[in-house]
Order: C-alpha cells, then sequence, then structure tokens
C-alpha cells in the first residue's frame, strides 16, 4: 500500500493501470511483488522511488520569502504568530502530484508561521490553524526576494568549503534546475570557479593540517578530506566519512569507498553496499543503529578510458589510515565492531590476517571491545554457483553470532 500510495503521486499517465494489473495479479500470486526481476515490480518501484526523490528536493528546496504591503509592513502582521510577524510565501515547481502529500510536512516544520507555498499542480496555505489548498499558480505571483536573504548568502557562503567541493555530487542532489528559487544559488558558479585557489591557501596556511588526533566525528569529517598522506589522498576523488550514531553500540567497518561512493559522498551505497543491507535485515541487524565506515577514506582507482577501476589498497596505505580509523572508534567507543574483509581487518589489528582462520570468534582489543571478522560483501559478489551460496551462509553465520553478541553485552 505504501508503494501504490506514492505510484498515484506519480505524473505517468499508465500509473492507475500499472496499480489494477498487479493488484489483478496478486489474486493469482500474491508474492508477486517480491520478484524483483518482474516488470511492473520493478515500473513500480521506480514510481516509488522518483516520487519520494520529488518530496525531499521540496522539503529540501522550498524557500520562503516575506510578503510585505505597500506600506512597507509584513501583510498579516496583525495575524501572525509568537515567532514573527508577516506571511511568508515559497514557490516550488514539483514533477509530481505531491504537493498534498507533502502538507503535513510543512505544517509541522512552520507550525507558527503563517505561509503559502505555490506550486503549477495546486497551492497550499496555512495561517497557524487551518490548511487550505488553491488552485494552480504562477511563477509571478511568488515575490522575488526580502532583506533577509542578504544575510543568508552572506552566511552560506561563509560556510561553503572549498576542500569538500565535488561539483558532480552537488549537482546530483541539488540540480540546477531549482537553483532560480535559491537566493544562494547565485553564488555558486563564483564559489565554485573559486574553490580551488582558496584550497591552495588552505593547505598553505596549514589549515587541512592537523596535530592533535580530532575530538568529535565533526572535526575528523572536516580534517580527512584535505588529507594527502598517501599517494590515495592525491587522486581525483572525495574523503568518504564514516556515518551513524556516535555512540553506536556496533561499529561496522569497510575496505574503502567504491566509485559510487565517492561520487556519494556516503559509505556502502554501491552494489556491494545494496548486498550488505540485504544481508543485515536478514540477520535482524538495524543499520541504523551501527556506525558504518571504512578503513581507508579515498577510492583508490586507476583508469581505463572513462572509467575508474577499483584497487586493492596496499598495506601501507592501510597502515597510513589506520590514524583515522582509530580516532573515530575512540569516539564512538564501540562495544563491538565488525571488519569486513582482509584490509578491514589490518586497520583494525596492524597486522594482516586469514578471513578463514579469524572469523566466526571474537578477538579483545586493547580497550575492551571485541573484534570479528568476516568476508566483504563484494567478494561474494565475485562468485556464483555454489561457491557463492557457500560463502553467503558463512556471512550469514557471522552476522548471525554478532547479532546474538550485541544482544548479549546489552544484557
Amino acid at each position: 500500500m505504501k508503494l501504490a500510495r506514492n505510484a498515484i503521486l506519480h505524473s505517468d499517465t499508465d500509473r492507475f493501470a500499472l496499480l489494477y494489473r498487479l493488484l489483478w495479479r496478486q489474486q493469482s500470486n500474491p508474492r508477486v511483488l517480491e520478484d524483483r526481476t518482474d516488470n511492473d515490480v520493478r515500473r513500480l518501484e521506480e514510481l516509488d522511488r522518483t516520487v519520494r526523490r520529488d518530496s525531499h528536493k521540496m522539503h529540501a528546496f522550498v524557500r520562503f520569502r516575506l510578503v510585505e504591503d505597500d506600506a512597507g509592513e509584513a501583510e498579516g502582521e496583525a495575524d501572525s504568530s509568537e515567532e514573527g510577524g508577516g506571511h511568508y510565501v515559497a514557490w516550488f515547481e514539483p514533477d509530481h502530484h505531491i504537493v498534498r502529500a507533502n502538507a503535513g510536512f510543512f505544517k509541522r516544520r512552520f507550525a507558527n508561521m503563517n505561509w503559502s507555498i505555490l506550486t503549477p499542480k495546486g497551492c497550499l496555505h496555512w495561517d497557524g490553524e487551518t490548511m487550505r489548498e488553491s488552485g494552480p499558480a504562477r511563477r509571478e505571483d511568488a515575490p522575488g526576494g526580502d532583506p533577509v536573504e542578504a544575510l543568508w548568502r552572506k552566511y552560506y557562503a561563509s560556510i561553503f568549503n572549498p576542500a569538500r567541493l565535488k561539483v558532480g555530487a552537488m549537482l546530483k542532489e541539488m540540480p540546477r534546475r531549482y537553483w532560480k528559487n535559491m537566493p544562494e544559488a547565485e553564488l555558486i558558479p563564483e564559489l565554485i570557479a573559486g574553490a580551488q585557489k582558496r584550497e591552495s591557501a588552505m593547505v598553505a596556511a596549514g589549515e587541512l593540517e592537523f596535530a592533535e588526533r580530532p575530538d568529535t566525528l565533526a572535526a575528523i569529517d572536516k580534517v580527512v578530506h584535505g588529507c594527502r598522506k598517501c599517494p590515495i589522498g592525491e587522486l581525483e576523488n572525495e574523503a568518504v566519512m564514516g556515518e551513524g550514531p556516535d555512540d553506536a553500540a556496533l561499529m561496522i567497518v569497510g575496505e574503502q569507498p567504491g566509485d559510487q561512493e565517492d561520487r556519494a559522498g556516503k559509505p556502502f551505497v554501491g552494489p556491494a553496499g545494496q548486498l550488505f543491507d540485504a544481508q543485515l535485515e536478514r540477520a535482524g541487524i538495524d543499520r541504523g543503529a551501527a556506525y558504518v565506515t571504512n578503513t581507508v577514506k579515498h577510492f583508490k582507482y586507476v583508469m581505463r578510458g572513462k572509467r575508474r577501476l577499483h584497487q586493492n589498497p596496499n598495506a601501507k596505505e592501510i597502515d597510513t589510515c589506520r590514524w583515522w580509523i582509530e580516532a573515530e572508534r575512540a569516539i564512538v567507543k564501540p562495544k563491538l565492531v565488525l571488519a569486513l574483509g582482509a584490509s578491514a581487518a589490518r586497520g583494525m589489528l596492524g597486522k594482516t590476517v586469514s578471513i578463514s582462520k579469524a572469523r566466526g570468534a571474537p578477538i579483545p582489543l586493547e580497550d575492551g571491545s571485541e573484534l570479528w571478522i568476516t568476508a566483504h560483501p563484494s567478494y561474494l559478489l565475485r562468485l556464483d554457483g555454489p561457491a557463492r551460496a557457500e560463502q553467503e551462509r558463512l556471512f550469514q553465520a557471522d552476522l548471525a553470532a554478532v547479532r546474538q553478541r550485541l544482544e548479549e553485552l546489552a544484557g
């Protein structure tokens, strides 16, 4: 039903036919939605994914502007809330029929403001008590700007970090089509153009170096992007920081970011990450409750034409990056660390171990936590047939043992 609700919001004129067809097919095959290779199921999931992305963009890129009357006073000021007077208006251009579905988000987020969101697919209006809808609007119906935007642009420029600039990833998350509605967007071309010069100045000033181990994950994230202590950091890539709670009981350590992780700036989002997520779910381990990171923070690759082909980090590169993984572990203080693959195991132990010999049993670490070692999900992807089935069985057994041990440690 969740998939169907989102699919109905899509602008595809065939969406109802698709839903009816799947509903009809379920009468004879109740498990049809479990077949991810089915064309109808894949199309339904695509509609759902596209609508969710459109809603995410609406949440991220709606910009309210204060509307003033001819006397220079905020319109509706007599009815204003405790948080400030005036009526705020935003313009947004959704691809799909998501406006009504997202009314609750904006009502909760801006409960004490009087606001309107104008779109070509219909408008929302909130006066602090009642939500109203009205028909489609035009771009010229929305205000052009307000005095606060100058402060916002100044703030945006001041927090723009040239050491973390990755234009492709930025455009993926903030496509150019949304720029015209965001006051800070007019600064982006200039900030991008000057990013390399600013980064060089930061390096020369020593701002990207460090003398002591950072004491917060945010501080590590900031500094690791400027790390050039091994050849991997000199490549055209971006450091990928770990993600998850800073007090997680479980810390999951992979080898290094892959091509997709490097582009997304997040760990375990490529094919190996998708397989890993499925195996975690099967084992009953909540990835969201774990801190997920990599031993090596940059993507090591070699160019083959226009493609970036993965290369394994060598022992020296892993040992150099141990500084970072130890800093993360010192902050998170996990009860249990799960190392995926030989590189991750070396990053945790400072020596190379055999996965087949080390897996299945805890290894005590000096801080009182336990290290568990298993294969990397990418290794499973390279196998097929009986070999794949056997390694997946061992992998699942390792995850089950980790989950059981976590439950025991939780008391």
